[in-house]
Parts: structure tokens; sequence; C-alpha cells
């Protein structure tokens, strides 16, 4: 098998999460945060759609991680996401981390929102 190291250019990849924190590019962030092509902002969870409607031009894709275990966000805030163009995938935060990880290191338009687990 053959293994390749992945580059991820400008983009910005989750290198771990813990207990209240994201390890993203290097840098720790406390709390719960959304990460986009401009870089990463706090995120005040589900009330908080105008951090996420600031993504929506730069975004085909927003994974939205729900913490510890997979969760429906509020039915308003995916139609509101919907409405503006970007497509919704809800997840565990972990799955939320490495999905993202993934289609980033394949040059997607995607982001995430995560919530601390």
């Amino acid at each position: 098998m053959r293994l390749n190291e992945i580059t991820f250019t400008d983009a910005r990849p989750i290198d771990g999460y813990g207990p209240g924190f994201f390890r993203i590019a290097g840098e720790v962030i406390h709390g719960d945060a959304a990460i986009g092509p401009a870089g990463v902002r706090p995120w005040g969870g589900y009330g908080d759609t105008e951090t996420l409607l600031a993504l929506a031009q730069d975004l085909d894709v927003l994974f939205i991680g729900t913490g510890a275990e997979i969760a429906h966000i509020p039915a308003a805030l995916r139609a509101t996401l919907e409405a503006a163009g970007l497509g919704v995938e809800t997840m565990a935060t972990p799955a939320a981390c490495r999905t993202y990880n993934v289609l980033l290191s394949e040059g997607r338009r995607v982001g995430v929102a995560l919530i601390a687990v």
C-alpha cells in the first residue's frame, strides 16, 4: 500500500480535539467553533446563524458536529442554511472532524461548525 502525505495549502485541518477544545491547524481553540476558508471563528451554537451564513458563499457543504452524540439540529436552522445554498450534514463532532479533513484534503469546498465534546 502506498501512503501519501496530505498537503492542505491554505486550508485549516483539525489536528485533534478533547474536552472543550479543538486543535485546528496547530492552534488550540476553546469552545464551539466554525471553520471555513476565511479561518476559524467562535460559534455560538444553533442560535448563531450569522456565523454560519457568513460561510455560505465559500462552501458547498457545511458539516455540523452535534457533540459527543449525533442529534437533530433545529428545523429552522437547517431551513435557513439550505435557503442560503448550503448543503447541511449533521453528525457527531468526532465524525464531523474526520469527514471535514478527508474532504478538505480532496480540495472540496467544505466547512464545519463544531460543538465541543
